[in-house]
This record gives structure tokens, sequence and C-alpha cells, in this order.
């Protein structure tokens, strides 16, 4: 038999026990986010960190999106010019003469090595299009062009579709539509950080090609 006072003794120890449940989870939320703003932190750093720019290399991406990736990407061609150059992502009916009177560079000398990738809606999906052009072509020195704040996530995937291929990155400043260059908000650091995470861990590979590109072929 069970004494009365043990059975009260036993009250304050099951309510005590219940009051605490909710411990466990707050410590793992706390973690969470204790990781995710360290791993924030060192994101920001990463992006402000100079990098050299890219030597000569075979091939030469620029991953439109922003202002100045296509015009830096012709630059560097025309500074190297036994290189190729895929232009991935671009839309409509863009042409190279257009994008070369941008960027200052007489399109002329450069039209046979340059590609215009129209296939890519994604950062993937200029991944899935830069190994086709790089099977194609046998390239194995590769520089990429892109923003600075895009450059992880970028390297990520290229790095995933294209193991055997070594990388060279060679960001480009942000600027406004004026050309001017501006700061890179947090609200783009914070979005951009959390894709990234998400193409680290290898989830963007879960979501379908037609999510990633758009069919037709490139051209040039």
């Amino acid at each position: 038999m069970i004494a009365d006072g043990d059975r009260s003794d036993d009250v304050p120890r099951v309510r005590s026990r219940a009051r605490r449940w909710w411990l466990p989870p707050l410590l793992i939320v706390v973690v969470l986010a204790v990781g995710w703003t360290g791993g924030l932190l060192w994101f920001v750093h990463l992006v402000g960190q100079p990098i050299m720019p890219a030597p000569p290399t075979d091939g030469i991406i620029a991953l439109t999106g922003g202002a100045g990736r296509v015009e830096a990407a012709l630059r560097l061609l025309a500074e190297h010019p036994r290189s190729r150059l895929l232009i991935s992502g671009i839309g409509g009916a863009t042409d190279l003469g257009m994008l070369a009177a941008r960027a200052g560079v007489d399109p002329a000398p450069l039209a046979h090595q340059v590609t215009l990738g129209r296939a890519a809606i994604s950062t993937r999906g200029n991944a899935l299009e830069a190994r086709a052009w790089v099977s194609e072509h046998r390239i194995r020195t590769l520089a990429v062009v892109t923003a600075r704040f895009h450059m992880p996530r970028a390297m990520v995937e290229l790095r995933g579709m294209l193991p055997d291929v070594k990388l060279f990155p060679h960001p480009v400043p942000t600027t406004g539509p004026d050309g001017a260059l501006r700061e890179v908000s947090l609200r783009v650091l914070i979005g951009e950080y959390s894709k990234y995470l998400v193409a680290a861990a290898g989830l963007t590979g879960l979501a379908p090609a037609r999510d990633q590109l758009r069919s037709g072929p490139a051209s040039g």
C-alpha cells in the first residue's frame, strides 16, 4: 500500500514536470535561432571579403538577373579573347549586339565565342545550362560572373553540376538603374542567405526541371 503522505509528495513533482514541458522545445528554438544568426553574420562577412579578379580561363559564365553582370562578362571576354562565354538565362529577343553596346565593346570579334543561353530561369537552371555548355566545349576552367551577394549560392550550384571544372569567382558590384553603386540591403542579404542554405542542403535538386529551365535552345 502507498501511504497518503507518499501520494501528496508526488503531486508537486508531477506539477513541476508539467510546467517545464516547454523547456526542450524552447531550447531547440534558441539553438536554431543562434545558429541561423551566426550563419547570417558569417555570410555577410563572406560577401564582404575582397576577391581577386578571375585569371584567364577556358570559359566564362554570366548569370543574368542583375545590372552589370553581362557587361562585366563581355569586358572579361574582350580581355581574354581565347575564352568562351555563356550568358545564361538571357530572356526575350535580346541579342549580342544590344548587350555589347551596353558593355562598350565591339561584338564582331567576339560573336563566335558567345553563347546566349535562354533556358535558365533560376540559379540551379543556370548550373544545368552550364553543364551542357561545358560538356560541349570541353571547358576545364570557368570564371563565374555574378553579383557579390549571389556568388556563394551560384558557386554551390555550379560546383554540384561541374565537379571536374575549376571555378573562379568574378563578382561585380551592385548598381542601381542609373548605374551608380549602391549598398545591398539587409533584407536582400537575409533572403539570399536563406536561398543559399536551401542550395547548400541540396534541396533545390528536388524541384522538377520545368521549374528551372524554359524550353528553347541556346544560340551562338
